[in-house]
């Protein structure tokens, strides 16, 4: 199945459990790979055919604008959006990492993968 993806999308948003993370928010990695049947714009030439990078962009923008709890739920519900958007989706993969988490160890982000199937 041929994929649209999105790299190392970069957004600041409030999720988390704590009062601070929504008072003060965090800067998140989003990595989202859409498998979607692309085929006729490879002919066509004509971005109709095909889903738009852009406008996934604007999905995911969206849904991170939402305040959650949890990444867990954030993530879901990005994938869902995405889904309903883009009817053709057959399959949705985010990885969504919060780059400094609250926690007492230094690490490069914690985060959650998330697939769903159409």
């Amino acid at each position: 199945m041929p994929q649209i993806y999105i790299k190392d999308m970069r957004l600041h948003a409030f999720h988390g459990v704590l009062p601070q993370e929504r008072v003060v928010g965090n800067d998140y990695v989003i990595n989202v790979v859409v498998d979607y049947p692309f085929e006729a714009a490879c002919l066509s030439d004509d971005v109709a055919d095909t889903l738009n990078y852009a406008e996934l962009a604007e999905v995911i923008k969206q849904e991170m604008a939402v305040q959650s709890n949890l990444l867990e739920h954030v993530a879901h519900r990005i994938c869902t959006a995405i889904i309903r958007q883009f009817p053709k989706t057959r399959k949705v993969s985010i990885d969504l990492r919060k780059v400094t988490p609250p926690m007492s160890v230094d690490c490069n982000g914690a985060g959650v993968r998330v697939q769903i199937e159409n």
